[in-house]
């Protein structure tokens, strides 16, 4: 920055040579240079300026139409949507209404189902407890037979010797000999 102030500060310092000098009196060049400036922007810019005023004064119309026209538009639509709520809304009321009693009769026939399948469960928990039971007095009396026939045969065993076994032999043959005479 001391650079710059120091090069201006310099030039102000050069010998005039002729009419022709620089003037370091800041005020006085300034009004000069500005007077300057705005004459010719004036001069030369006023139709540009017109222009480009013209220009933007278009298109912030065009932008003002375009964005009524879209305010008519949603306007519009907000009615529509409006109308379509309304119809939803009723409908939705009439839904709720018809729901409630819906899901009143819903729940009744729930209970009933429930009540059906619990008595259905206690039905089945019957028979499975009958045919348990049973089950269990079949096993208990095949197992008193077993046992029974196991001590007749070691009773037999022990009471039978060779003779009276070959006895019971004779007698049996006898037997089927008198069933296969019956027979044929």
């Amino acid at each position: 920055m001391k650079n710059l102030t120091d090069s201006f500060v310099f030039l102000g310092h050069w010998p005039s040579a002729g009419s022709f000098g620089f003037n370091t009196d800041i005020l006085a060049t300034n009004l000069i240079n500005l007077s300057v400036v705005l004459g010719v922007l004036i001069f030369f810019g006023k139709g540009v300026l017109s222009d480009l005023l013209d220009n933007r004064k278009q298109r912030i119309l065009s932008t003002i139409r375009n964005s009524e026209e879209l305010c008519g538009g949603a306007v519009e639509q907000l009615e529509k949507a409006r109308a379509r709520l309304q119809k939803v809304e009723r409908e939705a009321e009439e839904f709720r209404v018809n729901g409630y009693s819906e899901i009143e009769q819903e729940k009744i026939n729930l209970i009933n189902a429930a009540y059906q399948n619990l008595e259905q469960l206690e039905n089945y928990k019957n028979e499975s407890i009958h045919f348990e039971q049973q089950r269990a007095i079949n096993q208990v009396q095949q197992r008193v037979f077993q046992q029974a026939l196991q001590g007749a045969l070691g009773t037999l065993n022990n009471c039978l010797n060779g003779e009276l076994h070959l006895r019971t032999i004779g007698a049996n043959i006898g037997i089927l000999g008198a069933m296969k005479e019956i027979t044929d």
